[in-house]
C-alpha cells in the first residue's frame, strides 16, 4: 500500500493518508469455458459506500441490482451504495481492472484477504462491521 500521491499503481493500491478514495489494480483469473462463474466477491450491499470498476484488459461481468453489465477493456461501471452487487471474469483469459472504493471498503477487503478460510457467519459479521451486508 502506498500513501504517496502519484505513486505507481501496477499490481498495488494507492491509498493516500487522509483520503477516503482508494484505487487498487487487480486481476480476475481466467475461467475455462463451460465452468460456472468464479465470483470475485459474494453478492453483497454497501450501505454507505459506492464502488466502481474500470477494466484495463479483458472483460468483467458486473451485477448491480438486478442488472448484469458486460464491461470490456476501456469501460467502467459504478455500483451505488444500497444496491446488491458482485462481479466475475466471464472469459477464459485474465481480466485486469481498477477497483475504486472507499477507505472503509478497502479495510474490509484487507480483513477478508488476511482472514484465511472464513465461515459464512464469520463473513456476515465482518461485512456488517464495515457497513455492508452479505446476501444469499
Amino acid at each position: 500500500m502506498s500513501d504517496v500521491l502519484g505513486s505507481p499503481l501496477t499490481a498495488g493500491k494507492l491509498s493516500p493518508r487522509g483520503s477516503n478514495i482508494v484505487l487498487a489494480e487487480w486481476e480476475a483469473e481466467a475461467v475455462p469455458r463451460g465452468q460456472p462463474p468464479h465470483y470475485q466477491a459474494p453478492l453483497h450491499v454497501h450501505h454507505d459506500d459506492d464502488e466502481a470498476w474500470y477494466v484495463l484488459d479483458g472483460r468483467l461481468r458486473v451485477r448491480v441490482g438486478d442488472d448484469e453489465h458486460d464491461v470490456p477493456a476501456g469501460a467502467a461501471v459504478i455500483g451505488p451504495c444500497g444496491l446488491p452487487h458482485t462481479f466475475w471474469n466471464p472469459d477464459p483469459v485474465p481480466a485486469r481492472y481498477l477497483l475504486v472504493m472507499s477507505a472503509q471498503t478497502s479495510a474490509l477487503l484487507d480483513v477478508l484477504h488476511d482472514g484465511g478460510k472464513l465461515g459464512r457467519d464469520e463473513m456476515r459479521e465482518i461485512f456488517a462491521r464495515y457497513g455492508c451486508e452479505l446476501l444469499g
